[in-house]
């Protein structure tokens, strides 16, 4: 303890009153005692919530994602949004990942959004975060939430925020949500879930989501059957609708990675899940040098990343970066 300096330790004691709950409070008290390094790390500052929301190593304190800090992001956001549509009968949609604790941390901020009278319509179970995007305006929404620390290490989590118009938050409700935010006591924390105000939403909305995407991406192209591409989800949750979709919009020659189709927080067969990172897509590219493929695809754990792989003149193959990647579909636009 007596390496902490003292607004870490103020701000330590303050997770030992009555607001936090006793698993909260054992673990830190632990910390005070075995690791005041690992404490220090974890409360020495709050965690930055920023135009693209907030994502951090999990964790108790205040620099840590966590119940009590998810809670308060959304707590913020939803005075928020009872000031921004005011008389409004207000709803939301909530999608999150393969990440470990994603599924929890999704019904946490569900319950919260409905201890403050706002509708959720949370996902079944894992979803792209694109989907989540379409849901906001297919469903009429007001705001969405993914739980997802999109190409973070395992030991990470996250919250990206959407508007209204599908998009992610941009100047100036980012900013007035943030001071929103940082305006909060923990103890202003609504938790308790008025659970008819929780609506569990699945095939429907994926349906409709990837009826879209093959109406608005297809471009009637032909020959589209003969095109071989080898495909990796990198154990996140593109392996829902990706396959499905370009199933459906007739790239039926289509390969999977199976060591990597099964979704895993812990990522086990590459050191990042980043596909544009070679290393991660290096299976991928492996089983497209046997199969002889034209294309490698790969997303990042909720999907709103892609990596590209093709092969050059000289018969290697190659990643696209994102500036290849745009002037390509520009100039076939």
């Amino acid at each position: 303890m007596a390496n902490l300096n003292s607004e870490t330790l103020i701000k330590a004691n303050n997770w030992l009153t009555d607001t936090f709950d006793q698993e909260t409070k054992n673990t830190i008290n632990s910390l005070l005692e075995t690791n005041p390094k690992e404490l220090e790390e974890s409360f020495y500052k709050n965690l930055e919530f920023g135009t693209g929301g907030m994502r951090g190593v999990m964790g108790v304190g205040t620099n840590r994602i966590n119940k009590y800090t998810l809670g308060k992001n959304t707590q913020g956001l939803s005075n928020y949004l009872h000031q921004a549509f005011p008389n409004e009968n207000l709803k939301v949609a909530i999608a999150y990942d393969c990440r470990h604790n994603s599924k929890p941390y999704a019904k946490l901020v569900a319950d919260v959004f409905s201890a403050n009278n706002i509708k959720v319509y949370l996902f079944e179970d894992l979803r792209p975060t694109p989907e989540l995007s379409f849901s906001v305006k297919h469903l009429g929404c007001d705001a969405g939430i993914v739980l997802t620390a999109s190409h973070n290490p395992p030991e990470y989590n996250g919250y990206k925020v959407y508007w209204n118009d599908g998009g992610q938050i941009v100047p100036p409700q980012d900013g007035e949500i943030i001071t929103e935010v940082i305006n909060l006591n923990f103890a202003d924390i609504k938790f308790k879930a008025n659970e008819s105000l929780i609506e569990v939403i699945g095939k429907k909305v994926d349906d409709a989501f990837i009826d879209a995407s093959v109406k608005n991406g297809t471009f009637n192209t032909s020959g589209k059957e003969n095109l071989k591409i080898v495909f990796t989800s990198l154990h996140g949750t593109s392996i829902k609708s990706v396959p499905d979709t370009l199933a459906q919009a007739g790239y039926t020659n289509v390969n999977l990675v199976p060591e990597q189709s099964e979704p895993n927080g812990n990522f086990p067969t590459v050191k990042s899940p980043n596909p544009e990172e070679r290393s991660a897509l290096e299976m991928a590219i492996n089983i497209a040098k046997e199969q002889n493929a034209e294309l490698v695809l790969g997303t990042d754990p909720d999907t709103d990343r892609v990596g590209l792989a093709i092969k050059n003149n000289e018969g290697d193959w190659i990643l696209l970066n994102g500036n290849q990647a745009g002037s390509i579909l520009i100039n076939y636009l």
